[in-house]
């Protein structure tokens, strides 16, 4: 089974190709360059197409050519899944969460998961063994914490994500520095912990723009899986494929 997953974000758009379950090609373009995507997407010889996106619907230009080459699926919250969506408000909930969860599930079938998405904002997203998404929460990432410092504050400046020297900081910026990055490793660690004295054993899988910055801090035992939400996508169409057979 050839498919091809698409996954529209705030500033970019990821698309991966796969056999089966393997992914072989892995493309990224600017959000803007949806056409140069959509020539790419109708160019590999595959079968079936999943599109996940932030932005809501997508436009029905883009749907009614996906639909004319391909067994074509919109990720929504109607959309069937190989899990236990226990989420109260489904309808709120971010199809990329959704998809890591079912990613984590595929490469760890039957065991406890937490996915920790680091990007913009910081997800913790629990799976249990039995194969229930449980919820999870949402946090501020590393640099929308230094913005909002900077932005709500009359004296505070903008600085960037960086290196820290020490724990504490002794000058304005090293502080804001250490209190955005160190503090959100350690709020981490808190919930890698809370996990595991309630749950047992849990793999912590962690994704996301940030993920190989908190992977060398965290003291936790965790996996880094960049794909994770295009591994979940690719489950899902194949579920979906699989269904109507």
């Amino acid at each position: 089974m050839r498919n091809i997953v698409i996954d529209i974000g705030n500033t970019r758009i990821k698309t991966g190709l796969f056999e089966g379950a393997g992914l072989q090609q892995l493309k990224l373009w600017p959000t803007e360059d949806v056409e140069k995507m959509l020539y790419w997407t109708t160019n590999q010889k595959a079968e079936n197409v999943i599109l996940s996106t932030v932005a809501g619907h997508p436009a029905s230009s883009i749907e009614n050519r996906l639909r004319r080459q391909f067994f074509y699926i919109c990720l929504d919250p109607a959309t069937p899944v190989p899990i236990n969506n226990r989420y109260r408000t489904p309808q709120t909930l971010g199809q990329d969460r959704l998809a890591a969860v079912v990613g984590a599930f595929q490469l760890y079938p039957y065991e406890n998961c937490l996915v920790i998405d680091a990007g913009t904002c910081i997800t913790y997203d629990l799976i249990d063994r039995k194969g229930n998404f449980l919820g999870g929460n949402i946090a501020p990432g590393i640099n929308l914490r230094l913005k909002a410092m900077h932005a709500f504050t009359a004296g505070l400046p903008q600085v960037p994500a960086g290196e820290t020297e020490s724990w504490i900081g002794n000058t304005t910026s090293s502080a804001m520095r250490n209190g955005a990055q160190l503090g959100a490793v350690l709020e981490m660690e808190g919930f890698i912990g809370s996990c595991r004295s309630q749950m047992g054993e849990v793999n912590v899988i962690l994704t996301g723009g940030d993920a190989d910055f908190f992977a060398k801090k965290l003291k936790s035992e965790i996996f880094v899986n960049h794909h994770l939400v295009l591994l979940g996508l690719n489950k899902i169409l194949t579920y979906n494929v699989k269904r109507l057979e």
